[in-house]
C-alpha cells in the first residue's frame, strides 16, 4: 500500500497511536494499533520518496529521551522524511493502565517536548524539569532534517494550540469543526511563541464525523463514498478556511485491490482539479 500511495503521488502517509485498548472501548474505536514510530520507521523502509507522519503519538505516554531517539533513528535512517504529530492523548483508561497520570499529561507535554528539542537540537543537552532532568550528556545522532524533523501539534484546545505555536511548523484538528478552524489558526498566530514559517493545516475530509470518545457525528458533506464533485467542492470550501493538506476516506472495499483502485480514483479525479 505505502509503495502504491508514493508510486500514485500521494504527499504522506500517517500512522495512528495507541498501546492498549480498554475492551469497553474496542466497539468505538478498535483493537489494531501500530506504535506510530516503529511503523514510520518501516514505512519509510519500503519507500523511497514519501513523507510518514503520526496521526498522533502520544506524547506523555512514552520517556522523552526514548522518544527523540526513536524518531531521530527514524529521521536518520530515511534520509529525512519523518514527520511527527504529538497528541497529549484522550483515553484516561488508558492512562491508568500505563501509570501515567492523566491529569498532569499537559504539564507533562510541555516539558516533554522542550527536552526532546534540546536533544535534538544542543550539542550538550541540559534540561531540568519535574518530570524529566539531563545534563552532561551526549545524544547522536540528531535528526537528519535541520533544526529538527517537522513537529505537528494535535489538539483542540487553547494549551494544544499555544504548544503548536512555539514548537509546531503544522496543526492537527482532532474536534474542532470546519467553521472554527480560521479563528484557531488566527489564535496560534497571534502567539507571542509564533513566529512567521511555514505552517501547515491537516484536516481530513470525514474528521467532522469524530466527535468526544469517538462518538460517530453524522455529516452528509463528510461521508465516504462522494462524488467526484462532492469531494472537490468540500475539500476546496476546506482550503478557504486555511487547511494545507487533507485526506479522503475510503468506503467500504472487498479487498486490498478494490482499496487501491479508489485510490488511483482520488490521485487521477480528484487532486488534478485541487490546484
Amino acid at each position: 500500500m505505502a509503495r502504491r500511495a508514493e508510486a500514485l503521488g500521494y504527499d504522506m502517509l500517517a500512522v495512528p497511536e495507541h498501546f492498549i485498548i480498554p475492551r469497553s472501548h474496542v466497539e468505538l474505536s478498535g483493537p489494531h494499533y501500530f506504535h506510530s514510530t516503529v511503523a514510520q520507521a518501516y514505512l519509510a523502509g519500503a519507500t523511497q520518496r514519501i513523507r510518514i507522519n503520526s496521526c498522533v503519538t502520544l506524547l506523555p505516554l512514552q520517556h522523552p529521551i526514548i522518544m527523540a531517539k526513536a524518531l531521530a533513528t527514524a529521521d536518520w535512517m530515511s534520509s529525512g522524511r519523518i514527520t511527527v504529530t504529538f497528541g497529549v492523548g484522550w483515553l484516561e483508561d488508558e492512562f491508568k493502565l500505563l501509570g501515567v497520570p492523566f491529569r498532569e499529561r499537559g504539564r507533562m507535554s510541555d516539558e516533554y517536548l522542550a527536552a526532546i528539542v534540546a536533544l535534538w537540537t544542543q550539542d550538550s543537552p541540559h534540561f531540568e524539569g519535574k518530570y524529566v532532568c539531563f545534563k552532561d550528556v551526549a545524544f547522536e545522532p540528531k535528526p537528519f532534517q535541520k533544526p529538527h524533523m517537522p513537529i505537528w501539534m494535535g489538539g483542540d484546545a487553547d494549551a494544544a494550540l499555544k504548544r503548536a505555536a512555539r514548537y509546531a511548523s503544522g496543526w492537527l484538528p482532532f474536534l474542532t469543526k470546519p467553521a472554527d478552524i480560521p479563528a484557531k489558526i488566527d489564535f496560534i498566530k497571534s502567539q507571542p511563541t509564533f513566529t512567521d514559517r511555514l505552517f501547515d493545516v491537516m484536516y481530513g475530509l470525514a474528521t467532522s464525523r469524530v466527535g468526544e470518545g469517538h462518538r460517530v457525528i453524522e455529516d452528509s458533506e463528510a461521508r465516504a463514498g462522494m462524488s467526484a464533485q462532492e469531494i472537490i467542492d468540500r475539500l476546496g470550501w476546506f482550503k478557504e478556511l486555511g487547511v494545507t493538506m487533507s485526506s479522503v476516506p475510503i468506503p467500504a472495499v472487498k479487498d486490498m485491490s478494490a482499496y487501491l483502485d479508489y485510490a488511483q480514483w482520488v490521485i487521477e479525479e480528484i487532486k488534478p482539479k485541487l490546484a
